[in-house]
């Protein structure tokens, strides 16, 4: 069996985290095949939206501390350099990821768990998800993002104290703080997760890459340089067939239908 499934539904791939018995915890063969999965979607004009989630009650409990504990004692280095060949090339590959990605937190997302679904671009949570930076608990740092993330979702003050204590934020307090977009029930996270993510799978591919790139740019440069890249990106946008398209389709009260041209 599989550590990741991937399916997919019109224009949405789905990856779905598949350790049910292990809570989904991470193994170095799910976060190679997700790399995989988000760089090769990522060049596939027929993904128009990325989606990942959990197999059985939970989201991710974080890294396999049953494997790790096999493992011997590596070295310093050696402890290095795992992060940083395998699991950091998933938060890489997220970065590079340019459509939308969304991760649909069914249950418990925690520790690494909670930095993956962090590092995508929102959340939908079902109403027994539950989050937590749990690393503390086991004496260890936030290794995949977490104090990267969290600070520009809830604020440094409440990102410090989830970070420093590794308490459990439920889906309606994580939805009020600005961790999750939308809490649904269980039964339904999935039908509308994919209702929203075929949404945005179906929208303008320029305009949607574009839209993404100037959001994240905007958090690391000042307003004038902003503006100015979106002065390109507009003249840009403004050549293709799927304008066109948008107004023509407008004028006609109709759906438009783009093509990524």
């Amino acid at each position: 069996m599989a550590d990741l499934e991937i399916s997919t539904i019109d224009r949405v791939m789905v990856a779905h985290l598949n350790r049910p018995e292990k809570k989904n915890a991470l193994s170095e063969e799910m976060l190679d095949a997700l790399n995989s999965a988000l760089r090769s979607a990522n060049d596939d004009p027929d993904v128009g939206c990325f989606v990942i989630t959990g197999n059985g009650d939970a989201f991710c409990s974080g890294g396999d501390l049953g494997r790790r504990a096999q493992e011997g004692d590596p070295t310093p280095l050696e402890r290095k350099m795992r992060l940083q060949k395998v699991t950091h090339q998933v938060q890489f590959a997220i970065e590079e990821f340019e459509k939308p990605l969304i991760a649909a937190v069914n249950g418990a997302a925690v520790g690494a768990g909670m930095d993956l679904a962090l590092a995508c671009d929102f959340r939908t949570a079902g109403a027994s998800a539950r989050f937590s930076e749990g690393y503390i608990r086991v004496g260890l740092l936030p290794g995949n993002g977490g104090c990267y993330f969290l600070p520009r979702l809830v604020g440094t003050a409440r990102a410090l104290e989830l970070l420093w204590t590794g308490d459990f934020v439920g889906a309606q307090e994580a939805l009020e703080c600005g961790l999750v977009n939308h809490v649904h029930p269980d039964d339904e996270l999935m039908d509308k997760t994919l209702l929203l993510a075929g949404r945005l799978a179906d929208g303008p591919p320029v305009n949607i890459r574009d839209i993404k790139k100037l959001v994240y740019q905007s958090l690391r440069t000042d307003l004038r340089t902003s503006l100015n890249s979106v002065s390109a990106h507009m003249a840009v946008v403004q050549s293709t067939d799927d304008y066109k398209e948008a107004i023509k389709a407008f004028k006609e009260k109709r759906t438009p239908k783009f093509h990524g041209r």
